[in-house]
């Protein structure tokens, strides 16, 4: 069987989709690009917005297009949604986001029987972490690690606890033995993700910590970058801070998750800090890790939200300094608190103050670039084009060198300046 997946949404997809792909090959089928005449098509989907959902139903209908003999199956957190339209959409098979391994299988009965299947469970049942390949098929540059699914903070605009259901983590038994496996494919670094990995281990027996899951993999993997992926504000303490100094090749590159930067709009999202603890989150990142690059999430226009309050926002992004944000209109999301919330704002003003963040958010990003400037870092160089080899930095931004065969390997590199958002430099023997 000739399949293709696409995917949308975040980290946490995009491992799956991985996990899926090795699973799939390791069962005698050949991967292909869309369009190539394939017998299966794996649409993983996304439902964090509306807007996450709209775009979910129009990738099902380009692939039908794409291609009108293959199987379409659809997995996911779209799938996983009650949505009426999901009928419409003509998908032979409906898997849902969870038991991925499963799915594989339905894949497999629905193609070979010709058949249509919807086997979506109830999240909220959902009690055991499911254990999956990290890495992915091709390339021995970056490796996806899931250690922990399901959310229980239930922020009022935000669907995804109950398509995810409840915290579930990767015993470390399992990290290590999967982390081992990453190190010996050759991989140079791993992204520890999940759904909310702040939360890791609340499930697990002992007092088990997402700092133990990061000591497991350091040991597991020495000498491997490890960039962690998004966490809550309240995950940086000091504490939090001086055990990850302690861990050998952690990347200076944190993602705080913040959404709005003020206190009344985040107590109407239902988020679980304020403004006050977030900067002293920034602070502790700061302090034991200079010159780390901070990212965040913003929404604008949520319910509500005043000119006043939007404004707040902007002076917070300014005082954090962030290196980079992800800013996105509020998208109502059907069965959720704030999607019946008074306060609904026009498209139009949402986008306007989107924009506003986002310009921000350039020069921002532009400073934080200028700074690298006769800085030497480190690089994981992954793709070659134009005469040059791009990769990222331990803090998260995109460099380019001149030079022959560097792929996989990570070197220091002297920071000479800048070509638009891309980082210049060399090549250097000098330590980072």
């Amino acid at each position: 069987m000739k399949f293709t997946i696409v995917t949308l949404g975040c980290k946490v997809n995009q491992f799956e989709s991985q996990a899926m792909e090795q699973l799939l090959i390791e069962r005698g089928h050949v991967p292909a690009k869309l369009g190539d005449g394939c017998d299966a098509v794996i649409i993983n989907s996304c439902a964090v917005t509306a807007e996450s959902g709209r775009k979910s139903r129009q990738a099902v209908r380009h692939c039908k297009k794409a291609e009108p003999q293959a199987i379409i199956a659809l997995g996911g957190c779209y799938a996983q949604t009650k949505s009426p339209e999901l009928d419409s959409l003509g998908a032979d098979l409906i898997g849902g986001s969870g038991e991925r391994a499963k799915f594989v299988s339905d894949l497999e009965t629905v193609y070979l029987k010709r058949t249509q299947l919807k086997t979506t469970d109830d999240p909220k049942l959902r009690k055991e972490f499911e254990i999956l390949p990290g890495g992915s098929a091709e390339g021995r540059t970056r490796a996806v690690l899931k250690i922990e699914d399901g959310c229980r903070n239930f922020c009022t605009y935000c669907i995804i606890p109950y398509l995810r259901g409840p915290v579930r983590s990767m015993p470390p038994d399992e990290i290590r033995r999967e982390s081992e496996k990453l190190y010996r494919d050759g991989y140079g670094e791993i992204v520890v993700t999940g759904i909310e990995i702040s939360s890791y281990g609340l499930d697990l027996p002992g007092n088990v910590s997402l700092i133990n899951a990061i000591e497991e993999i350091s040991a597991a993997a020495p000498g491997v970058r490890i960039h962690l992926g998004s966490l809550e504000p309240r995950t940086a303490t000091r504490e939090f801070c001086r055990a990850l100094k302690d861990i050998p090749f952690i990347c200076p590159h944190f993602h705080l998750s913040l959404q709005s930067g003020c206190d009344s709009v985040l107590r109407r999202m239902g988020r679980k800090y304020d403004t006050a603890l977030f900067y002293e989150s920034v602070i502790n990142l700061r302090e034991f890790f200079p010159n780390c690059g901070i990212t965040t999430d913003v929404i604008a226009g949520f319910p509500g939200e005043t000119e006043e309050e939007h404004k707040d926002t902007l002076s917070f992004l300014k005082k954090c300094r962030f290196s980079a944000i992800h800013v996105f209109p509020y998208s109502p999301r059907p069965g959720t608190k704030a999607a019946q919330s008074d306060g609904q704002l026009q498209k139009g003003e949402k986008h306007r103050r989107c924009a506003e963040i986002s310009s921000l958010a350039g020069t921002m990003s532009d400073d934080f670039r200028a700074a690298q400037v006769g800085k030497t870092l480190s690089v994981l160089f992954e793709t070659y084009g134009n005469g040059m080899w791009h990769g990222h930095t331990e803090n998260y931004l995109e460099a380019a060198v001149p030079g022959e065969n560097l792929r996989g390997k990570t070197l220091p590199v002297q920071i000479t300046g800048c070509n638009g958002n891309i980082l210049c430099g060399e090549v250097t023997t000098s330590a980072v």
